[in-house]
């Protein structure tokens, strides 16, 4: 959930000075977490930086007791800064444009293809099992050989690197059952942050008209894309909402906030919520309100639909809505990542770096916040679902929308069960991420299982 930068920089032009040298970064990252980072009494101190090779592993040394504490799950980070201006400001990534999701099989499932990349001329679709990875088609390795040689870390591997012109060779099963062995070239690509083939429709249910809404991610691109949803839902009279956020990571706090403003017309000038900073960075501190906006809609009920890949800013949008919504609103799916901190973007342009340091507390108008264990336990109403991969994205028999239509409905459910953290849920998928969030890119971070 990354806030606008106290030090943004444009693009920048690295150097090989002795500004770059690892030792300088790492002083230079120390120097920063102590004065901005969100828990200073969590910062270890005795870290010797002559005991790591790589500015990553340093940082991660220096948070650890936070993320001991479930407070800093590796949201502390150092990136490139031209790489997440091209992500936030465009949303563009290379790859193949997918997102892939592991099961504890092994099983290795398409959860969503985006239009223009790669992936989905290919043929990589929702539903789209992979069976096999190779370089050539003469080389595929089964996913269950993959997993049992070098846990799922070895499957990344053979995904190869996110490097356009790449090629991928897989051998795939469609939801129909039809097996096919096709090669992928990676590529950069844009991602669209809301489908234009499945990303918002609205559902006559009994007579009932539902607005549905599927967000990638949070990126500037998705302002033209949530304004253009959100007249149509104004124009049809749409008061009842299924918000889908199930693969969302997060992204920037910015367009979270929109989000918000576009289901609360009603309560333009009351506070949305709160960012906070440490005490000596107290004059930062914002309270945030609701704006207005001509696409507005006055939601009565949201149905939000989550999963452990759902984070930050998509759980902000979903934690502002309870004071003012209490048992109209809720949780769908199963249970949220659990991260109600932000982060800054602390620049140091001549060396690419920039460090993504947690450093602001955020809370809903309620001054409701610290949901480290995912928001399950937090929202009045919650109803278990599964997350039927084999069934596309805004079908209204796809087993999560469904349960949505219920709740808007008036109809019981079954309440999630548990209230575990991401990669400790009970879940269909109960295999690890394809990659710890540490090692990820930009457009990984905030899209789980982005490839």
């Amino acid at each position: 959930m990354p806030s606008p930068s106290p030090t943004a920089s444009p693009a920048p032009t690295p150097t090989s000075s002795t500004a770059c040298t690892l030792r300088a970064r790492q002083d230079w990252a120390l120097a920063q977490l102590n004065e901005w980072y969100l828990f200073p009494e969590l910062l270890a101190t005795d870290v010797n930086p002559a005991g790591y090779s790589n500015l990553d592993d340093y940082v991660d040394a220096l948070v650890a007791p936070a993320r001991a504490q479930q407070r800093d799950r590796y949201f502390t980070h150092v990136s490139s800064i031209a790489e997440e201006n091209a992500f936030y400001e465009n949303g563009t990534s290379a790859g193949l444009g997918v997102q892939l999701q592991p099961y504890s099989d092994p099983a290795l499932v398409v959860v969503d293809s985006y239009e223009g990349a790669p992936g989905l001329a290919a043929g990589l679709d929702r539903g789209t099992e992979i069976l096999s990875i190779g370089t050539s088609s003469s080389n595929l390795r089964t996913i269950r050989d993959l997993v049992n040689a070098g846990g799922w870390n070895a499957v990344y591997d053979a995904l190869g690197p996110d490097t356009a012109g790449t090629t991928v060779f897989f051998q795939i099963r469609q939801p129909n059952s039809t097996v096919s062995t096709v090669s992928v070239t990676k590529r950069s690509y844009d991602i669209p942050p809301i489908s234009s083939r499945f990303g918002t429709r609205i559902i006559d249910d009994g007579g009932r008209k539902v607005g549905y809404i599927n967000l990638r991610t949070f990126v500037v691109t998705a302002d033209r894309a949530l304004r253009e949803a959100f007249a149509s839902f104004k124009a049809q009279g749409v008061t009842e909402v299924i918000v889908d956020l199930r693969y969302n990571g997060g992204g920037l706090i910015s367009v979270a906030n929109l989000f918000s403003d576009l289901l609360n017309a009603q309560r333009v000038g009351q506070v949305l919520s709160y960012e906070a900073y440490r005490p000596s960075k107290a004059s930062r501190n914002v309270t945030n309100l609701v704006s207005s906006q001509a696409q507005a809609i006055a939601a009565t009920k949201v149905a939000f639909i989550g999963t452990d890949w759902t984070a930050s800013a998509s759980e902000l949008v979903i934690n502002a809505q309870r004071p003012y919504l209490g048992g109209n609103v809720a949780l769908i799916g199963s249970n949220t990542y659990g991260k109600p901190v932000g982060q800054v973007a602390l620049d140091r342009p001549e060396c690419d770096d920039r460090l993504r340091a947690v450093a602001i507390k955020t809370e809903n108008s309620a001054r409701e916040g610290d949901y480290y264990t995912g928001l399950a336990s937090k929202v009045a109403v919650t109803c278990q679902a599964t997350d039927d991969v084999f069934r596309p994205l805004g079908d209204t028999q796809e087993a999560s929308i469904r349960t949505a239509l219920n709740f808007l409905a008036g109809r019981s459910c079954t309440p999630i069960q548990g209230t575990a953290s991401a990669g400790q849920q009970a879940t269909a998928r109960s295999a690890p991420p394809l990659i710890d969030r540490n090692k990820r890119n930009a457009a990984q971070r905030e899209v789980p299982g982005l490839f």
